[in-house]
């Protein structure tokens, strides 16, 4: 189906419209604007508020975070969190997860309920627990998103939930002419989930596209 000018329009103010509908507080837009500082992309307001919704549902006290940030994902999961929650997040960058430590002070999370590792996600996760964890949201290297599938399923409890962050990547992964390594990544993952049995899966369209899998 082809959509006019008109259409896609709409379909912009509509997506518009959905972002802005849960505001993001001070706290959320000062390590936003952090994190345009140091170059990095946080999830969309839209993004953090499905997973503040999804830890909320799960009573989420586990959660890994592939990919810290300025810690814009991170508050969105804690405010959903159950309140002796503990985020354990990754990233490989030290100074992004200086300005999340910034972040949660701000928000008034006890330093008891964030575990910050400093690594490559690949070489961190082997060393959790498996069957331990209520969520796992991925948002590191795009390209080595068919790996954090495999260490999330390891990871999380049957019924636990892994989130993947932009999971429609800027409009590509819709486009077949798309191949660049990133896009190609994102979609067999896509892909991948679809038809893995240890897996119940939605797309959500939230943000640059949120991928919802609940482990069987």
């Amino acid at each position: 189906m082809d959509l006019d000018t008109r259409e896609l329009a709409a379909f912009r103010s509509s997506w518009e419209y959905a972002e802005a509908y849960v505001a993001e507080d001070s706290v959320l837009t000062d390590a936003r604007a952090r994190a345009t500082e140091v170059g990095c992309v946080p999830i969309h307001p839209g993004g953090g508020a499905a997973l503040r919704l999804l830890a909320a549902i799960l009573a989420a006290r586990t959660v890994v975070e592939i990919g810290t940030g300025t810690g814009v994902s991170g508050i969105w999961l804690l405010r959903g969190m159950a309140p002796d929650g503990v985020l354990t997040s990754v990233d490989i960058e030290a100074e992004h997860q200086r300005h999340a430590r910034e972040a949660f002070l701000a928000e008034g999370i006890a330093p008891s309920r964030t575990r910050l590792i400093t690594g490559r996600a690949l070489e961190v996760l082997p060393r959790l627990a498996d069957s331990s964890y209520d969520l796992v949201l991925a948002d590191g290297a795009k390209d080595e998103y068919p790996d954090y599938v495999e260490e999330a399923a390891r990871l999380l409890r049957p019924g636990g939930v892994l989130a993947i962050d932009n999971s429609l990547w800027h409009d590509k992964v819709a486009d077949p002419a798309q191949r660049d390594p990133d896009t190609i990544a994102i979609r067999g993952v896509l892909t991948a989930l679809r038809d893995d049995e240890r897996f119940l899966v939605a797309l959500l369209p939230v943000g640059d596209g949120l991928l919802t899998a609940l482990r069987r």
